[in-house]
């Protein structure tokens, strides 16, 4: 079942997350997130690593939707060099 719970924005503007909360998402102390508001709604996200299957599946779609736009190796080092040179 979904927890519920309240908090309150403390004087250095930092938000507790409730320990039922906590738990039931397995969030711990340095776990990092993307925070995203809009309107009146804020959205915490947990950052996750995929796992090797998912980065391989990640990849997968991008090296399939890159051959459809075209795109060579040599377009994606070319677009790199600027980047990382300055």
């Amino acid at each position: 079942m979904d927890e519920i719970a309240t908090t309150r924005l403390s004087s250095k503007s930092q938000v507790d997350i409730p320990e039922a909360i906590r738990k039931q998402m397995g969030l711990r102390p340095g776990t990092q997130s993307v925070v995203l508001g809009e309107d009146d709604t804020v959205v915490l996200e947990p950052i996750s690593t995929p796992s090797m299957r998912e980065f391989d599946e990640i990849v997968t779609h991008a090296s399939r939707a890159a051959r459809e736009a075209g795109l060579r190796r040599s377009d994606v080092a070319a677009a790199i060099r600027p980047v990382r040179s300055g």
